[in-house]
């Protein structure tokens, strides 16, 4: 069906790749408002039929979700407005506020539907058999199985944290549903009222389905580490050029999809021919935003390549770093050789799973380098990974 309406409503040979994932959410968005009204009116007349708190929390449910596919819709409508004045980089991460807003939203239904379950324990009521409820809901089942898949589909093609919020939801309202068919056949075969129980149940799925969604969305927000394929995927095309000898210091900025900004440092011979280099970095800056879509930002880290002694000491700090955790580092290695002492310069970076300090870490190093005969001296900049 979506890509049915896909080809009369998206015109894909006419759009660019970011144009046609906004497109696409926005039909899921316009799809999704269709389903969960329609789904709304036949659970209420189910609802009515047999008297299920449940059902009647599941079509409330389904109003709900009508206005998470809207806030779905308005969010890729807005995500797509040109940067302006006061948003150089665009409005893309109202994508993720959407995401964060149908999250709250599932967590909010779950919540309701725990205190109504909770109720109906403690205040059971007999819910009435009907083979058109039971079609009614066996319906809704397949629609929000439907739902769950055409949405977890394209959330996995265009890395949309929207629509895998809105998938999570449809497989929660799906299991919900699929729970208060189970209760209403329990029931009619043993004359147990499971009504309840099994509310409780699924309010506890909806929650923390609303739990993940909601991590899922804020942790772009709030400024997560980037993926570690697409930041190999740019160090090795840097390191593709001959005059590009290490990468370090890879910072990714997300500003919604599309909309990424990449600074790094580039190790160059310090001996090298520096219009060249600059040349070769512009370059890489320019290839990197036609190739991945991101604008970048490289500053170049000279590094010497032919002096045996910088090399032979690099070597010498690198085994003591590695002493001290093997996960550690060096990078921009430098040595300044004076009258009374050699001072060795170096930054080391530090995975967040080395549970030293950064000054822990800084101390135990220059403790070893100066307590070594030479008259050496070390200057550490411990870093953590971007």
């Amino acid at each position: 069906m979506i890509s049915f309406l896909a080809k009369y409503y998206i015109k894909e040979d006419e759009k660019d790749q970011q144009d046609i994932r906004r497109e696409y959410g926005i039909l899921l968005g316009k799809v999704g408002i269709f389903f969960n009204i329609v789904l709304f009116i036949i659970k209420m007349i189910a609802g009515i039929i047999t008297g299920s708190v449940a059902i009647f929390a599941d079509a409330l449910n389904n109003i709900s979700d009508s206005g998470s596919s809207l806030i779905q819709l308005i969010g890729y409508r807005l995500s797509g407005q040109e940067p302006d004045t006061e948003h150089p980089f665009g409005h893309g991460r109202l994508e993720y506020i959407s995401g964060l807003v149908i999250a709250m939203a599932i967590l909010f239904m779950g919540l309701e539907l725990l205190k109504t379950a909770i109720g109906r324990i403690i205040d059971p009521v007999t819910i009435e058999y009907s083979r058109v409820a039971i079609a009614i809901l066996i319906i809704s089942i397949a629609v929000k199985l439907y739902m769950y898949c055409y949405n977890k589909k394209y959330s996995e093609k265009y890395n949309s944290v929207v629509m895998q919020a809105t998938a999570f939801d449809s497989l929660s309202d799906c299991i919900a549903t699929t729970a208060v068919l189970l209760a209403m056949v329990i029931s009619e075969s043993t004359g147990l009222y499971l009504d309840g129980y099994f509310g409780i149940l699924v309010s506890i799925f909806i929650i923390v389905t609303g739990f993940n969604a909601a991590k899922d969305t804020i942790s772009p927000l709030l400024g997560q580490k980037a993926d570690e394929e697409f930041v190999n995927k740019i160090a090795q095309f840097a390191l593709s050029y001959e005059d590009v000898l290490g990468v370090h210091d890879l910072i990714v900025h997300d500003y919604g999809a599309g909309r990424m900004m990449i600074t790094f440092h580039a190790e160059v011979p310090a001996n090298g021919d520096f219009v060249k280099l600059h040349d070769t970095i512009d370059n890489i800056e320019r290839r990197l935003n036609q190739v991945l879509g991101c604008r970048t930002v490289i500053h170049m880290d000279p590094v010497f390549v032919n002096d045996e002694a910088t090399i032979r000491m690099k070597r010498f700090c690198t085994l003591i770093t590695k002493s001290i955790s093997e996960s550690l580092t060096i990078h921009d290695f430098r040595m300044v050789a004076g009258p009374t002492h050699i001072k060795l310069v170096f930054d080391v970076l530090a995975p967040y799973e080395v549970e030293l300090t950064n000054a822990e870490i800084k101390k135990q190093i220059e403790t070893k380098i100066s307590s070594l005969p030479g008259n050496l001296t070390a200057v550490v900049d411990v870093d953590r990974p971007m």
